[in-house]
């Protein structure tokens, strides 16, 4: 894994010309509780905090000044960039165009990145439980001319042991597919379930036939230092997961 403070480079054997970052909370210029480099304007931040804290995540990355932040609702709709007109929300970006960033912002729902083989398509989602129970994964993976030459790597969310859930959200999964059993665990002398968003959105996935999957090594909700929490926190900032090819 490659990291700075400001943000992580995915761990996957994307071609050379995929470019892929998330950023973290460090290295901003907004005040608590979105300390420090929130990049999320809906979260009543300073908007001039904001911008900024975008111009440095651009600057550490590199990244073309070409990115759109979404309206995300927790559906399942895919925009293609670049687009003359936006859908009023959408979960996730496709793009096969050079230089052009697709992003969603996110703080403890899972980032997931999305490439093929030859580096000439890709996508991020935004994946809480209701998209990924919805199937923002597959909505987004329809994109792709070859879904088995689609790589995907699992960005920072909250992770099993802090993902607690009522019965109905378990059932949701397991009506669809019926091995989302095996990524919920009962709490203890209550009737609460830890859910594990990684298991869930890999078996998704698999289901669809993608092979190679990468990532799900982090939990935005125990690791306060880098990344916000909105399970932890309530009122706090958002990451950004980008992606886009390179020129």
């Amino acid at each position: 894994m490659s990291s700075s403070s400001s943000f992580i480079r995915p761990n996957w054997p994307a071609p050379s010309k995929i470019c892929a970052y998330v950023s973290t909370r460090i290295g901003g210029v907004s005040s608590p509780p979105f300390d420090s480099l929130n990049l999320g304007l809906h979260v009543q931040d300073d908007p001039v905090s904001v911008n900024q804290n975008r111009h440095i995540f651009t600057a550490k990355t590199g990244m073309p000044d070409s990115a759109v932040w979404l309206n995300q609702v927790h559906g399942t709709d895919v925009v293609t960039l670049p687009s003359e007109s936006l859908p009023e929300s959408a979960d996730a970006a496709f793009s096969e165009t050079l230089s052009q960033v697709c992003a969603v912002l996110t703080a403890d729902c899972l980032p997931v990145f999305f490439c093929n083989a030859s580096g000439t398509q890709v996508a991020v989602a935004h994946a809480g439980w209701r998209g990924l129970c919805a199937g923002i994964l597959e909505t987004t993976l329809a994109k792709f001319e070859d879904k088995s030459q689609v790589m995907v790597w699992f960005g920072p969310a909250i992770g099993a042991s802090a993902f607690e859930v009522g019965g109905e959200v378990r059932a949701a999964f397991m009506a669809i597919h019926p091995n989302a059993r095996d990524a919920f665990k009962s709490v203890p002398a209550t009737d609460k379930w830890l859910g594990d968003l990684y298991l869930l959105a890999k078996q998704r996935l698999c289901t669809a036939g993608v092979t190679q999957i990468y990532g799900g090594d982090y939990c935005t909700f125990s690791d306060e230092t880098r990344f916000y929490s909105y399970r932890r926190e309530g009122k706090t900032g958002r990451m950004a997961s980008v992606i886009w090819i390179d020129e």
